[in-house]
């Protein structure tokens, strides 16, 4: 990324918080810890001139100047301190406060749409970039901006210090006022330069490194969610190549890193130090001249040191802005994602109808290969439409384009004002937590039906063992077989009581009596619902209206079912 496009990038993720809705809060709170590092700053001119005036009276022997000096410097000090951890605290605030703000923003467009369903192979690892970078990228702005802030007035501040005690000198008959600030200005200016040329290609090693954690981890959190299918496999092995592969892309890049940042390390401790002699060397002529005292000597070298950090702001900050750099990086592209997922819309519309109605709808796979074309059926109140036709005909995808998340679709789709509709996948998504929570879902707990109903229902679909644990928490998915889990699903459905439900092969686990049973139990519980299953098992006809074969090739079929 170069660097325009990365300015870019940090503007367009920096901006959003400062002129939110919470902007004048953020705002006064950015103002009162600039405000203390600014009289941080104070003080330390204030120490500044205590290091001239103790070291002349230690020069001088002026023994009763020496408690009330030091008196004075723990009082510079006490302050000082207070100061110093009152801007950490409220700077750490800010943190939280902003980071909130962009997790929640971030969670709401990722979520908004269905983001989150059409991002699946559009970027890696969404939920490190908003779990951790979006928390790195607060953390290393608010650092570097407030540390620049400070540094700035570092600079202004013993800048002047600097000049007034450096005096002139004469290089070739030119007179040069101010020569240390001059040499100092000089000094950093190369230095950041250099610290350039060592450190550039940390930025993209940085970014490789967050994408090679986040991989290694996803790979382990892929057996854990998988864990019984792969015990059934043995696949141990197999699994163990996979995190070696994994884990060699993250030592291998990490290799890289150190020895990049060993290579800046080495010129930024050599900068560093060499300056600590620098001021010296440069004041040496006068003190021995006798020009200025040892307390001058002192001062001047602090006072350097200070000009010094000042502007060696960026070569003692590149590693961390190396970070800050792959950071806004993966957020950027990451939104630049969401962003073109979003401009991705389906050219199917949607009307009001008496009752389901699908007109001319053409449905095809991002290929362009087309799955379904120009069907059109009506669907009675209270019927049954059961789909059906070989795998990789396209009646998921149908599934998909009538609940609107499939975008290669065009046509009509009609349904009865304010109507009810949920779609029951195969595999059941249960949501860590409670198992009130998985049964209710997506309602929150907090619209939770009494207890008694709950119970009643469970036993309603066979599940009476469950009744008791309501309340306890675990990772249902993992404890229920998937029989159980589509039982659970049919009794969402009871409770939801929706107008339309769509099944996507929503019983294939069950045996063919409770299959059945199932079915039975959505037509006496709910008589005024409306079905539409895909499935592949004959029972399923005797239990449905109508039939829609496709042949995927784009041709249908819709008949009675028998």
């Amino acid at each position: 990324m170069d660097t325009k496009k990365l300015f870019r990038g940090f503007w367009s993720l920096f901006k959003g918080y400062w002129s939110s809705e919470d902007k004048w809060k953020a705002r006064g709170l950015l103002a009162v810890v600039i405000a203390m590092n600014f009289a941080m700053v104070y003080l330390l001119v204030q120490l500044n001139e205590w290091y001239q005036i103790f070291w002349d009276a230690l020069q001088n022997y002026e023994q009763e100047r020496f408690f009330p000096l030091l008196g004075r410097f723990s009082a510079l000090a006490f302050i000082y301190i207070i100061i110093a951890v009152y801007a950490v605290y409220l700077r750490q605030m800010l943190q939280i406060k902003w980071r909130t703000w962009m997790t929640n923003n971030y969670l709401r467009a990722w979520l908004d749409g269905q983001t989150y369903y059409r991002l699946q192979d559009a970027t890696d690892n969404p939920d490190q970039r908003i779990s951790e970078d979006i928390g790195q990228f607060v953390n290393l702005s608010l650092a570097l901006l407030i540390d620049f802030l400070k540094q700035l007035t570092t600079l202004a501040a013993f800048g002047v210090v600097l000049w007034n005690l450096s005096g002139s000198i004469t290089i070739a008959g030119l007179v040069i006022p101010g020569y240390m600030f001059w040499f100092s200005l000089i000094y950093s200016g190369i230095g950041t330069v250099l610290a350039h040329k060592v450190g550039r290609k940390l930025i993209a090693l940085n970014f490789d490194q967050q994408k090679y954690e986040a991989d290694f981890r996803f790979s382990m959190m892929r057996v854990r969610e998988n864990s019984e299918s792969i015990a059934f496999y043995r696949g141990e092995q197999a699994e163990m190549e996979g995190f070696n592969l994994k884990f060699s892309n993250v030592i291998k890049n990490y290799w890289q890193l150190m020895k990049k940042t060993k290579h800046l390390n080495f010129y930024a401790n050599g900068y560093a130090q060499l300056a600590v002699l620098v001021p010296y060397l440069m004041a040496y002529p006068r003190y021995f001249a006798k020009e200025i005292q040892l307390g001058g000597l002192m001062q001047i070298s602090s006072a350097f040191g200070r000009v010094q950090d000042a502007l060696s702001f960026f070569v003692d900050s590149y590693d961390t802005l190396a970070n800050l750099a792959a950071v806004i990086n993966r957020l950027a592209g990451f939104t630049e994602h969401m962003d073109e997922a979003k401009k991705i819309q389906s050219k199917v519309t949607t009307s009001t109808a008496p009752e389901l109605k699908i007109s001319a709808l053409n449905v095809s796979l991002p290929t362009g290969r087309e799955l379904l074309k120009k069907l059109s059926l009506q669907l009675e109140n209270a019927k049954s439409l059961l789909v059906t036709g070989a795998s990789g005909c396209g009646k998921s995808t149908l599934l998909r384009t009538l609940a609107g998340i499939w975008n290669y679709a065009s046509g009509e789709i009609s349904l009865p004002q304010n109507s009810r509709v949920m779609f029951l996948p195969q595999k059941p998504y249960l949501p860590l937590g409670t198992l009130r929570r998985a049964l209710i879902y997506p309602a929150a707990e907090c619209d939770s039906p009494p207890d008694d109903k709950l119970k009643k229902i469970l036993q309603t679909v066979e599940l009476p063992d469950l009744a008791d644990k309501l309340d306890v928490a675990d990772d249902w998915s993992r404890i229920l077989s998937l029989g159980e889990q589509q039982r659970l699903a049919f009794a969402r459905v009871l409770l939801s009581a929706p107008d339309y439900v769509f099944l996507d092969e929503a019983t294939s686990a069950l045996d063919e009596p409770r299959e059945v049973e199932m079915y039975q139990l959505l037509r006496k519980e709910l008589p005024a619902v409306t079905v539409v299953s895909v499935g592949h098992r004959s029972t399923l006809f005797k239990l449905h209206d109508m039939q829609l074969h496709l042949d995927g090739r784009g041709n249908y079929q819709l008949a009675a079912s028998y």
